[in-house]
């Protein structure tokens, strides 16, 4: 049987980090700061990353921590590629051209140390056809099922060929951000664990009804509204801990974005919630803690 979650995680530490310029059109969650230069931004979020591993580690969850790459200022966001549990896993196709570069042979050569290839996405970035994994997908892994909201980023068609591919019943949305565009990344928005999924209900435009039935369908559903989402209450994760407790990471400042009767149900469907500051991460990164996760199955 498959399991919604894992007890392996994978992060980047990143050798550069600030606001990238090939990817705000899209991502509205940005912010251009231009107060700190680029060698202070790298060193906050360092420190913030680094306490991040440490918490996760603390709270035994399994972490494989790789290098990232000069030229890769979202490289701590690993997002490129999906592992799954038959030991296989898919490689994805970037929008931003820097981000690209963080599909490196050597990180690529290392997940290939656990995981065969099965598919390589990377040839549509030369029909402008992106789909940015478990950020585009996200994804019911017990009931096979693969939610995206499409964007620049997350592109019908393509998710078409990897539904049909693994085997997954696709249910494609549209949003609206708090800009007015549709937002980049779907688990911005949205993430499903083994019995809760949560999902912001007001920035679907089109293909609501079908969204929020399938989640009743599988799952207890709690609903967040739009300011939520700029706390990044929707970009949280489910993982195991060494014990096989399900656990819930997110960001400290989604933790205080919750009010007391949604606190309550997340405590009372997990084990313990894991946050760390993440704060300089989100202002440039645009992503939060769920971002920042790779998954290992």
């Amino acid at each position: 049987m498959n399991s919604q979650s894992t007890n392996h995680v994978l992060l980047i530490r990143p050798a550069e980090f600030y606001c990238n310029d090939q990817t705000i059109e899209t991502n509205h969650y940005q912010n251009n700061d231009k107060s700190l230069s680029r060698e202070e931004t790298l060193s906050l979020a360092t420190n913030e990353f680094n306490q991040f591993e440490k918490t996760l580690i603390d709270n035994n969850i399994k972490v494989t921590t790789l290098n990232g790459n000069i030229g890769c200022p979202d490289n701590i966001f690993p997002n490129w590629a999906v592992t799954y549990s038959d030991k296989t896993m898919d490689i994805f196709s970037m929008l931003g051209k820097n981000r690209r570069l963080e599909k490196s042979q050597h990180h690529i050569d290392f997940l290939k140390e656990m995981y065969t290839l099965s598919e390589d996405y990377s040839p549509y970035e030369n029909q402008s056809l992106f789909l940015e994994g478990t950020s585009s997908l996200v994804m019911d892994r017990i009931n096979k099922i693969a939610y995206m909201g499409v964007s620049a980023r997350s592109n019908l068609e393509l998710a078409e060929i990897w539904s049909q591919k693994n085997n997954f019943t696709l249910i494609p949305f549209e949003t609206n951000s708090h800009t007015g565009g549709s937002i980049y990344h779907s688990d911005v928005m949205m993430y499903i664990g083994t019995e809760l999924a949560v999902v912001c209900e007001d920035s679907i435009t089109n293909g609501k009804s079908e969204v929020v039935e399938s989640l009743e369908r599988t799952h207890e559903l709690m609903k967040i509204n739009q300011s939520q989402l700029l706390d990044f209450c929707g970009n949280c994760i489910e993982v195991k801990d060494d014990q096989g407790r399900l656990c819930l990471i997110m960001s400290s400042k989604a933790v205080s974005g919750y009010d007391d009767s949604q606190r309550a149900l997340l405590d009372q469907s997990y084990n313990r919630i894991i946050h760390s500051d993440l704060s300089t991460i989100e202002n440039y990164g645009g992503g939060s803690a769920r971002c920042m996760i790779m998954e290992l199955y």
